[in-house]
């Protein structure tokens, strides 16, 4: 059984909305799942997971300080250890515009650098609205469409885990959007 682990950083409340959505989309799936606020992450819960979805608050157009120093501080003990599990990045910001789509981009590199196999999804959760580097709302998920990202970005890592992991092809199937009407 694959397991996932949703590592976040919140100030509000509005990434940890995210992280638990996130969570409830990869709990469709037969996984294991944990989520973590990062002071309460430690090197053994990046160890255990196959896959994992890291969340932050975008500042500046990046991940927050406490997300990037968590794994400053792992790297020396983890570099090599953990090349080739499965991740995706989701993010939230005041407002749309704020920079959270760079934000991904920034833990999604600094995951590459780990051997993170990352990855974007290209289906579409409502007119015009798709997380193509990861989960991205304005302030916290209000809406269907906002709510349906993070849902299925964590379906997708789910997926992606008993695919990559447990071999389980007929997910494949699967990763094809849904029909539009």
């Amino acid at each position: 059984m694959g397991k996932i682990l949703v590592i976040y950083d919140s100030q509000t409340g509005n990434t940890e909305k995210m992280a638990h959505l996130v969570a409830e989309g990869a709990k469709k799936f037969p996984v294991e799942v944990r989520v973590k606020h990062v002071k309460d992450a430690t090197k053994e819960d990046i160890l255990w997971a196959d896959g994992i979805a890291v969340g932050s608050p975008t500042y500046l157009g990046g991940m927050s300080w406490r997300l990037k120093k968590f794994f400053d501080e792992i790297s020396e003990d983890l570099w090599g250890e953990i090349d080739g599990k499965i991740a995706c990045a989701f993010s939230s910001s005041g407002g749309w515009g704020g920079g959270n789509e760079i934000a991904c981009q920034n833990i999604l590199m600094m995951l590459i650098n780990y051997g993170f196999l990352v990855f974007g999804v290209t289906d579409y959760v409502g007119k015009k609205f798709t997380l193509h580097y990861g989960a991205v709302v304005a302030g916290e998920p209000r809406s269907e469409e906002e709510k349906n990202a993070c849902i299925r970005l964590g379906e997708r890592l789910a997926q992606w885990v008993l695919i990559m992991k447990d071999c389980k092809k007929e997910y494949l199937e699967n990763l094809k959007p849904p029909e539009e009407d």
